[in-house]
């Protein structure tokens, strides 16, 4: 048979995710205790976790692939292990690989104990593949760490294993990954076969991935081209390119790819799971003449949602799709995603530490521990909550639900664009209020490729998103506006910027003058209260910052009903 597999070293041997190109099954996962037991079925490609080719002097902190990946991996830089020379790697002795190390290293480097543990696994690759030339270009080096970022198009948030115990927020995350990566569920939860532990197994689906796109011409190497030790093996580590559409025909893939990372079938499979625990939502019909405008308007108050926001719809898809550990789930949050998630924790039945900063109104507070929720001040700014978030998930082992930086969560919220548009089939264009993306994100992966027009609004003070695609790319901004609390992200990161760079039309930016008239605006005339988030996109209509064409469809969505009712009486006089 024609098959390909992801291969990574288990207790017993090698562990290896196998693919059989030529039928319609799952991958398989297998146990042998020798590499060249692989080799000797012909396979069409092998990725494999362990390093190949062995260069002769080290100049920094290990060879140049290991250079080159590790500042894609955020928190897990440490995973890539400094491989030395490989006059030190053939060395079976500690004492003596760490002599051979220092000699020829710049700057001299001992070996570390873990990574000695692999030299007989590099040496038993490196032996099969000196001696059998063919098989060269059949084996590529891969690291689980930079393949499970590839797919989430960020770092990844849990470590796998913490203190040397494997911590199940990070088995859950990866295990998401896959899944969404078009693995079959019961693949990637299966028992692993004796001899490997499970997350040997989830390292070897990790690897498959990448195997599959290797052979679809998506590989992406580091360095690029990769380089050639003295005997001829390759040295790189290789990923993908997840946004590169392929010329010739995707056949040979037994998995569906696909180069947007949130796609419709994701959305829809997280509107059936969230199908009774979020709110559908009214529309509010005006017609044109509203507001002034020739267009024709309809509000979508989202701020009916349970907890007041869209965000329950994220946090309930995230803790319904991933296994929970005991520590429970952990969010940092202005106040409407850590009231969303401890509203979503306490339907089930789970514990909910929320970390807020300084800056959150007492009303979102006094909501999050109305759910049940922990709550803990992690700072003045929202930055400095999500490092005492992810300090406390690092320690404690619980679930990080992440306000837009998880397919999870922006596939809950585009929940809410499949929801708009069976309410309201013939809209033009939808005006969306814009924090850290996730919701934006959502509502445009839904609406790609269709008629509706997606337009982001932002606070001239807080215009992360529109800075991100000026410049192509995420970047920092600085956050002063009345809707810092609930719009006030300094970086959208990479998941969003990818979502949104060819799915949101543009973004308008509105002062904080306008989003406090819409507030006014919507309590005298609609009796409807909500926060300067929930009001933004309105402001937008109301100020002129988006001019709709006459007879224009125009759907404005009014999300975020948590504010401080004395605050909206002092606004209104």
């Amino acid at each position: 048979m024609a098959w390909i597999a992801g291969v990574d070293g288990c207790k017993a041997g090698w562990i290896a995710a196998i693919l059989d190109l030529e039928a319609d099954t799952p991958p398989i996962l297998r146990v042998v205790t020798g590499f060249a037991e692989l080799l000797a079925g012909s396979p069409a490609l092998i990725a494999v976790d362990m390093p190949i080719g062995l260069p002769d002097l080290i100049d920094g902190s290990g060879r140049g692939p290991e250079q080159l990946v590790r500042p894609l991996l955020g928190e897990r830089q440490s995973s890539v292990f400094s491989i030395p020379a490989r006059a030190a790697v053939e060395a079976l002795d500690y004492g003596e690989a760490c002599q051979r190390a220092l000699a020829t290293s710049q700057p001299p480097r001992k070996v570390s104990q873990q990574g000695f543990h692999l030299f007989p696994r590099i040496r038993e690759i490196d032996a099969l593949l000196r001696t059998e030339p063919p098989q060269r270009e059949r084996v590529y080096e891969v690291h689980p760490e930079l393949a499970f970022a590839t797919m989430r198009g960020a770092p990844l948030t849990h470590p796998k294993k913490i203190k040397g115990t494997v911590n199940p927020a990070g088995m859950a995350e990866r295990q998401a990954l896959l899944v969404a990566a078009g693995l079959p569920p019961e693949t990637v939860r299966a028992q692993p076969p004796r001899g490997a532990a499970a997350d040997d197994a989830l390292d070897a689906l990790a690897a498959l991935v990448v195997a599959q796109h290797i052979l679809a011409g998506r590989g992406r190497p580091f360095p690029d081209p990769p380089r050639r030790d003295s005997h001829g093996l390759p040295i790189a580590i290789w990923t993908y390119r997840p946004d590169l559409n392929p010329a010739h025909d995707l056949a040979l893939q037994d998995t569906p790819m696909t180069d947007r990372p949130v796609p419709r079938p994701m959305i829809e499979a997280a509107a059936q799971r969230i199908a009774g625990h979020a709110r559908v939502t009214p529309v509010m019909r005006l017609g044109s003449g509203a507001f002034g405008s020739d267009a024709d308007i309809s509000l979508k108050l989202e701020c009916l949602q349970h907890a007041g926001s869209f965000k329950t719809r994220g946090a309930f898809n995230n803790l319904l799709s991933l296994d929970l550990p005991a520590a429970g789930v952990a969010a940092a949050s202005g106040g409407n995603h850590g009231a969303a998630v401890a509203y979503a924790a306490r339907a089930r039945g789970v514990k909910a530490t929320i970390f807020v900063p300084e800056i959150s109104p007492a009303a979102k507070i006094e909501a999050i521990r109305r759910f049940g929720a922990e709550v803990v001040i992690g700072g003045a700014q929202y930055d400095d909550a999500q490092a005492a978030c992810d300090r406390f998930v690092a320690e404690t082992g619980a679930l990080k639900i992440h306000p837009f930086a998880a397919s999870e969560t922006i596939a809950g919220q585009g929940t809410l664009g499949r929801e708009w548009q069976g309410q309201e089939p013939d809209l033009d264009t939808v005006l969306v209020a814009v924090g850290g993306g996730g919701l934006i994100s959502g509502i445009a992966a839904w609406f790609a490729g269709t008629k509706v027009k997606v337009v982001g609004v932002e606070p001239e003070g807080s215009r992360a998103l529109q800075a991100a695609l000026q410049a192509k790319g995420p970047t920092d901004v600085t956050v002063a506006s009345v809707a810092a609390d609930s719009l006030g992200a300094r970086n959208v990161g990479p998941l969003v910027y990818e979502v949104c760079k060819d799915t949101v039309d543009h973004v308008v930016l509105v002062p904080d003058s306008a989003i406090t008239q819409a507030q006014v605006t919507l309590w005298r005339d609609f009796r409807v209260a909500v926060e300067p988030g929930g009001a933004a996109a309105l402001g937008a209509l109301l100020s002129g910052t988006y001019k709709p064409a006459a007879g224009e469809r125009l759907g404005v969505l009014v999300c975020g009903a948590n504010i401080d009712l004395t605050k909206l009486a002092t606004l209104v006089g």
